[in-house]
Formats: structure tokens, C-alpha cells, sequence
């Protein structure tokens, strides 16, 4: 079996960082990540400055990343202006957000869920004439900050709804950690029915910890592609108590020993995410830079 793995550390991992990260060091995290074997890195995201400072320096990291031909870099969007910009620096690829509910998608997007898909739409539409690979994340898939559950109904309706639009990959986001197994397998069997011709992804964060329960979960249920991030790093700034997402590193190791092929190296990642904790100035919260790889020697002392 093989999966692609999208790393979203330089994205996902540091937007929440309480201090400024160097554009040196991001693109020396995106680097370490494209010769550990990454080939699709969620780099950058165009939102404004001002609601996410820490992603301010896109255009730099855009501009200073290895361009080797194989490595695909993503940019989040949210807006005309974001793929204005986005085109401008080079990305390979978009991800455009649809949050499931009314509440959190006026948090984090300034819009309720109708005007998110209609500029999933035509933001959808922009890049397929720039030729760009079109990621559409339905966010908060698995539960909400504010609303609570959200009916398994409701996002099978938004699969289909934002599938119109032709996406290359439809990605099912547990944005603040609460997914289980059983509920994971059905939505992604429900992006498999609904949308054959849509890459299914997933995006899991390990808050209570069963990122990796889901993760098994949605292989199991035919996804192919899995996002991870180098460290365990990352959270979104508009949902309450959202911590880090499942760890590359963690997620490589369980991977291997399944016999599952991602061409990513594990030795290197967990070198970059021990290296990451000293830019961060604390450990990273995977567990793997501690416990070491089976069978051999620890990884890091």
C-alpha cells in the first residue's frame, strides 16, 4: 500500500507560535523536509497579516524554498487577494476552507458556511485556469468549538455541494481533536461515494488523542492522502484549546511498521523536529524524538 503524506508544519504547525519565527527558519524547516522525502508541504497561507501575523512573510518562504521540480508547495487561501498573492509567489497547489458550521466559519473566515462554498466556487475556478491542484477542506468535519456536534448529514451535504466545483482532493479537517474511528471511516467513505473523482485527505489534530486511532481509520477507509506535521506542532488560532496536530514523525513510524510506503525517511524528520524544538525554545510534542525508533537504538538522547 502507498499514501502521501502532506507535511503542514510550516503552515499549520507555526500560524499559532506565541512568538515570531525567522523566514530563515521557516524555510530551513521546509528544506530539512524536502530532503527527509516530503514532496507536498503546506507551505504558506495569504490570509491578512493582522489575523494571522505569523504567516505574514509568505512571499519570502515562497521565494527562498528549494524548487526541484518534484516538491509540490500549498498555499491556504481564503479570498480573491490570497490567490492573487499566491499566484504571484508560485505556489503548486491551494487549499480553500469550508468550515461545516455558521459559528466558526464567521470566526475564522468572516462568512457563514453559504458564502464559503461560493467562494470555494470561484476561487475553484480561478485556479483551474492557472492550472493549479485544487484542495477544498471541509473544517470543523468532526465537531465544533462553538455549535458542538455537527450531523454527519450536514458534512456529507457539503461534500457534495463543494464537489461541483471539480476539486482534484476534498480534505475532512478534525480541526479541534474530537473525531473517533467509527465516525472517520464513514465520512471518508462518504467523500469516496460522493465525489469519485476527488483525492480524499485527511487532517487530524491529536487534542485527545486519537489522531492516530483516526488516522489508521481513514487508511483503512481507502484515504490517500494523510496530512502530518514535523513535531506535532500546530493548532488554528480561532478554535479554543486547539492543540497540535499528529506528528509526522509518530505517524511515519506506525506507517513503516505497517508496511505502508511513503518515501519519507524517518530518521531525518525526527532529526528536523528535534532541531525545531530549539527554534520553537521548548520540546516539540511528539513522542517519537524521545522513545526512538523500533528496532535500533534511540533517536535522540
Amino acid at each position: 500500500m502507498e499514501i502521501t503524506l502532506v507535511d503542514v508544519a510550516p503552515r499549520d504547525g507555526l500560524q499559532n507560535e506565541p512568538e515570531p519565527i525567522a523566514t530563515a527558519d521557516k524555510i530551513e524547516l521546509v528544506r530539512r523536509s524536502v530532503d527527509a522525502g516530503l514532496r507536498r508541504i503546506e507551505a504558506v497561507s495569504f490570509v491578512h497579516p493582522d489575523r494571522v501575523p505569523r504567516m505574514a512573510d509568505a512571499e519570502a518562504v515562497l521565494a527562498g524554498v528549494p524548487r526541484d521540480g518534484e516538491t509540490s508547495y500549498a498555499g491556504l487561501i481564503f479570498n480573491d487577494r490570497g490567490l492573487d498573492r499566491a499566484l504571484a509567489a508560485g505556489v503548486d497547489e491551494i487549499n480553500v476552507v469550508v468550515v461545516a458550521t455558521d459559528t466558526f466559519s464567521r470566526r475564522n473566515q468572516g462568512c457563514d458556511t453559504e458564502e464559503g462554498i461560493a467562494r470555494w466556487a470561484r476561487l475553484a475556478a480561478r485556479a483551474a485556469e492557472a492550472g493549479l491542484w485544487r484542495t477544498v477542506t471541509i473544517a470543523a468535519a468532526f465537531g465544533c468549538p462553538f455549535e458542538g456536534e455537527v450531523p454527519e448529514s450536514r458534512v456529507l451535504d457539503l461534500i457534495s455541494r463543494v464537489a461541483e466545483s471539480r476539486p482534484d482532493e476534498i480534505a475532512l479537517a478534525d480541526t479541534i481533536g474530537v473525531g473517533t474511528p467509527d465516525r472517520v471511516r464513514r465520512l471518508v467513505s462518504g467523500v469516496r461515494r460522493r465525489a469519485p473523482g476527488a483525492v480524499a485527505r485527511c487532517h487530524f489534530h491529536n487534542t485527545r488523542n486519537i489522531g492516530y486511532a483516526n488516522a489508521i481509520a481513514a487508511l483503512d477507509a481507502g484515504v490517500q492522502v494523510l496530512d502530518a506535521s514535523t513535531g506535532g506542532i500546530g493548532g488554528c488560532p480561532f478554535a479554543p484549546a486547539a492543540t497540535g496536530n499528529i506528528a509526522t514523525e509518530d505517524l511515519l513510524y506506525t506507517l513503516d511498521r505497517m508496511g505502508v510506503t511513503t518515501g519519507v525517511r524517518i530518521e531525518p524528520v525526527i532529526e528536523t523536529a528535534n532541531w525545531l524544538g530549539g527554534v520553537l525554545g521548548a520540546p516539540v510534542p511528539a513522542l517519537l524524538g524521545r522513545a526512538g525508533v523500533f528496532p535500533g537504538a534511540p533517536a535522540a538522547s
